[in-house]
């Protein structure tokens, strides 16, 4: 059912620090910082050849980013992304495997359909699914 990974999402602390760390010291190309109140955060994307890391960092305080901030104070890694064909098919799959579907589908940083589940049902990982 998923398709290829589409990106890995690390929060971190400062995000100009980090897009400088990527596109200054690794050499990548970066996007310019996009706003997702929706969301809570703030997201830069590390263009690779063969897929994406995002960059995330709070968008006010009640982000929950920054709970996770709180919790991981020098970031880390927050969660993998897969794409998938249909998000609706998708999500009621996971609801007939038992597993958690946080929230409601709703538009992410691509202005696709995405959908969170919850990580104590895929090996302590958050997973989000990207309709391709």
């Amino acid at each position: 059912m998923i398709g290829k990974l589409n990106h890995v999402a690390i929060v971190v602390p400062d995000l100009a620090a980090a897009t400088a760390i990527y596109r200054d010291t690794l050499g990548a190309r970066v996007s310019e910082p996009l706003e997702l109140p929706e969301h809570g955060v703030v997201t830069v994307f590390v263009e690779l050849p063969n897929t994406k890391i995002e960059l995330l960092y709070p968008l006010g305080e009640e982000s929950p980013i920054a709970r996770f901030l709180e919790n991981n104070p020098a970031g880390g890694v927050h969660h993998l992304c897969y794409e998938v064909a249909d998000i609706r098919a998708a999500a009621e799959k996971m609801r007939a495997a038992g597993a958690r579907v946080l929230g409601d589908i709703r538009i992410g940083a691509h202005n696709k359909p995405v959908l969170f589940l919850h990580p104590k049902d895929f090996c302590g990982t958050l997973v989000e699914l990207e309709q391709a």
